[in-house]
């Protein structure tokens, strides 16, 4: 991998169980009249809301999925006339894509279809954006230390990313005890995600010596939380789980993305089944089909090593390694993609959309319509 890379990173990072504490003295510095948008819980937050006392919460937006276009608008219009001075968001991937929208899109006078990928005009934003606090609920986007946020856009079948180094907020706070008893779909989802987020970037042809050092300790920390979280609840399984969940952030900013995450977003897009639950599916069938394409010795060793660690988090040979992972992905919850709503015409549309999506632009070979269409079929 290349020695040359440059870092995006948030501005400060506080990460350990018990860390929600400093939030409203944190923010106080930052702001004294908040928008909070939250997940659709907030009763599993009551105790956080009740200790920002430091500070005004002017108002309170649910975001109970991933943000959409007409919905992003509205908020934005109406937000205007709010006066804030700060954005927290507090909850899931969703939660906290849609506060950096917001923090970035209230001061500015420009539409957000401009800046939007794919179906906008990918324009940098211009405007000094709001104070931005993000406090992550669940271990699996990594979205409070990226620097886009994922919206749906219903007209044209897509997801798309408004994508700046704007986005990437004043403070990332991960707590992990925000994520004790969190549902078990829900641990399920975006765990995968959060596997999948260190998995890709340390295969990823942009890969370097900062992302190498973060993946390559949360790769089989991943995977055996994860593991242990789906036959018992345990602090000590959350605790490792938010740490890979923010390394993968940390990772995919800096490194990009690939195959998996190339189909997830038009899949999504298309069918609607949450994002994690794709990725799940199609990880090990990604990882197949990227040490068959590629060429480089180097890239096919990563890949060797990827399977090493999941043959030996799984008890099993380096042969049966990926045909076991997909076993036990089915037996916990993802049977495959069918099962949460993908049919054949969308992986005939989502197979073209793959080629050109901008997380394949890091994947470690340029991969084919009728491989991506392949990898779908073995997940199916």
């Amino acid at each position: 991998m290349s020695v040359a890379f440059s870092l995006l990173t948030p501005t400060e990072i506080v990460f350990g169980r018990g860390k929600i504490a400093q939030l409203s003295e944190r923010a106080a510095k930052l702001g004294s009249r908040a928008l909070v948008v939250h997940g659709s819980n907030p009763d599993r937050l009551a105790g956080v809301f009740e200790s920002l006392k430091a500070i005004e919460i002017i108002q309170t937006l649910a975001a109970t999925k991933e943000p959409g276009l007409n919905t992003l608008l509205a908020s934005i219009e109406q937000g205007k006339s709010l006066g804030v001075d700060l954005v927290i968001g507090i909850g899931g991937g969703s939660v906290m894509d849609s506060a950096k929208v917001l923090a970035v899109m209230l001061p500015s006078e420009t539409e957000l279809m401009s800046h939007l990928e794919v179906v906008g005009d990918g324009r940098p934003l211009s405007a000094q954006r709001l104070p931005l606090i993000l406090v992550p609920t669940t271990s699996g986007t990594g979205a409070e230390v990226t620097r886009n946020a994922v919206i749906d856009i219903p007209d044209a079948q897509r997801k798309v990313s408004l994508r700046d180094s704007k986005l990437l907020p004043d403070l990332a706070l991960v707590d992990p005890a925000l994520t004790d008893r969190c549902p078990r779909s829900v641990s399920l989802h975006s765990g995968l995600d959060a596997v999948t987020q260190v998995i890709e970037p340390y295969l990823s042809s942009r890969a370097n010596l900062f992302t190498d050092m973060l993946c390559r300790e949360a790769i089989p920390k991943g995977l055996r939380a994860l593991r242990q979280l789906m036959r018992e609840e345990s602090e000590e399984a959350r605790d490792a789980l938010a740490q890979v969940s923010l390394f993968g952030g940390l990772a995919l900013a800096n490194s990009g993305l690939g195959v998996v995450h190339g189909i997830a977003g038009p899949l999504g897009g298309l069918c609607g089944a949450p994002h994690g639950a794709i990725c799940a599916a199609l990880l090990p069938a990604g990882i197949a089909a990227n040490r068959d394409a590629v060429e480089s010795a180097e890239h096919k060793a990563r890949i060797d090593q990827v399977i090493g660690w999941i043959a030996e988090v799984f008890d099993t040979s380096r042969d049966e390694a990926l045909p076991r992972f997909q076993e036990w992905i089915a037996e916990i919850g993802v049977p495959g993609l069918a099962s949460i709503g993908v049919t054949e015409e969308h992986i005939l549309a989502a197979a073209q959309a793959a080629a050109s999506s901008s997380s394949m632009k890091a994947n470690p070979v340029v991969l084919s319509s009728a491989t991506i269409e392949h990898i779908m079929r073995q997940s199916f």
